[in-house]
């Protein structure tokens, strides 16, 4: 009996991949029973890798070519399987091929609006949509971290996690842009930029490279696009020449009815120098308001109403408030050697011995004389 005359199945000799797909990342190769014989060949072609997986640990990685496999060229899966001294018999192992070119044109988008909270414009609903385009960089890590057991997958079967991944990173992107609500749309290829950079380093955890990130479109709620439309025109607009075209406007109205060209023409002189008077008028106006709103110090602090405890019956009573200390006094609950005190004093002291208080006794009228 020869070595393999137990063997009742295939050997395989020759490992490759035709990928005549547009979608594939990766294709498992249809081992299943057959073993892979002792000097096979694997054909690794131009924007592939094959993985070796023994019994679900990652073995080797082989990069475009033809490679011999023999224990030389596997050390990792030598190592694994305990092979000391080389191997002569078939071996079970998984080969995966990974596809690591360039995927382009890959569609994503917010299903829900972002939430935003804008310095000019306060909480803000933003949707957004764009393409990206990426590639494998790292065939063993995405292995490890996305196939799993599939024996195939799609461009589709990531695409979903990809765009999850990317909606979640947009937000802090966004929030760090540093750009306000009514710059997104003219500032699309820095804000691509800027986000292409916050969301590489959450794309290559899974092996991935991020070539390529556009933001096409950024939308926002229809009200507040009117509202950013017409902020920005309030400061684009010359409120003198809106002022002289005004006038201008009604001047050569008034002037057609008053009768013919003469009327019009005076009407138009008067009302441009009307209207250039006008609007001297209100540029000096504004610049003075101006002025004086910068040059106006700021309001000093109300002043707070001093209080005052005082001593009735040998036990502390209030505070009370000049208006309550001249109630006392009319009562006769307060007199002129009446204890008080209040924060910042030393000591309890008489009543009209105290300046702020004195005042207090002179507008209470004397006794009646008996």
């Amino acid at each position: 009996m020869g070595l393999f005359s137990g063997i009742s199945h295939e050997l395989i000799d020759i490992i490759e991949w035709n990928d005549d797909s547009s979608d594939t990342l990766l294709w498992r190769f249809p081992r299943w029973q057959d073993e892979i014989k002792n000097g096979a060949k694997l054909v690794v072609r131009q924007s592939q890798a094959a993985v070796f997986v023994n019994e679900g640990q990652i073995a080797d990685v082989f990069m475009p070519g033809t490679h011999t496999l023999e224990t030389k060229n596997i050390p990792v899966l030598t190592t694994l399987r305990g092979w000391k001294y080389g191997f002569n018999s078939p071996f079970k192992v998984d080969v995966y091929f990974v596809n690591t070119r360039q995927y382009t044109d890959q569609k994503w988008g917010t299903k829900n609006p972002i939430m935003l909270n804008d310095e000019k414009f306060g909480m803000v609903d933003l949707r957004a949509f764009g393409t990206y385009s990426f590639k494998v960089s790292d065939p063993k890590k995405f292995v490890e971290e996305l196939t799993g057991t599939n024996s195939q997958f799609t461009t589709e079967d990531i695409g979903g996690q990809i765009r999850s991944m990317m909606v979640s990173n947009l937000t802090n992107a966004v929030a760090k842009s540093n750009l306000g609500i009514e710059k997104f749309s003219a500032n699309l290829e820095e804000f691509s930029t800027f986000a292409k950079e916050k969301l590489e380093p959450t794309v290559g955890n899974f092996g991935l490279t991020l070539t390529n990130f556009i933001v096409e479109n950024v939308s926002l709620p229809p009200e507040l696009q009117k509202e950013i439309y017409q902020y920005s025109r309030l400061g684009k607009i010359d409120m003198s020449k809106l002022t002289q075209m005004n006038i201008a406007n009604s001047v050569q109205t008034a002037a057609a009815n008053q009768g013919g060209l003469a009327g019009m023409g005076m009407g138009v002189g008067v009302g441009l120098g009307m209207g250039n008077m006008m609007a001297n008028t209100m540029g000096q106006a504004v610049n003075q308001m101006n002025q004086q709103q910068q040059a106006a110090p700021p309001p000093p602090p109300i002043p707070q109403a001093v209080q005052f405890f005082v001593a009735v019956d040998g036990k502390q009573a209030g505070p009370f408030n000049e208006q309550q200390l001249a109630e006392m006094v009319q009562s006769g609950a307060l007199k002129r050697e009446t204890l008080i005190w209040k924060a910042g004093m030393a000591a309890w002291t008489a009543a009209g011995q105290v300046p702020e208080v004195s005042n207090v006794f002179g507008s209470a009228p004397p006794p009646i004389p008996s």
